[in-house]
């Protein structure tokens, strides 16, 4: 399963307003709009519909990937190369509520 609670609640925490359904979510906090996809590790693994997503001018410049602890570096490696674009960043969480976030890569 996803990690969607956890990406809700961590941004939930950072202060941000989190909004949507199913694994794509919308954390709003002042100015800024981030999208975030929670994702398994066989998402993470393929990361298809990321590397594929090159997005609208309607959606937010920010993505934020959230997944489980022991995908985010292969992850990471594949957006790097599919050099999105898009402002991104990693999150991985563990079972226990800890998480690490991973930085990515302004647009070319």
């Amino acid at each position: 399963m996803p990690p969607v609670e956890q990406a809700r609640e961590i941004f939930t925490r950072l202060g941000y307003v989190v909004s949507g359904e199913g694994t794509e979510l919308t954390a709003e906090r002042k100015w800024r709009t981030v999208r975030v996809t929670a994702m398994t590790g066989s998402d993470a693994e393929t990361a298809q519909r990321v590397l594929t997503d090159g997005g609208n001018s309607d959606e937010p410049g920010l993505r934020c990937f959230v997944t489980w602890d022991g995908y985010t570096g292969e992850l990471r490696e594949r957006l790097l190369d599919a050099k999105p674009p898009y402002d991104w960043a990693v999150i991985g969480v563990d079972d226990h509520g800890s998480y690490e976030v991973v930085h990515g890569a302004a647009p070319a």
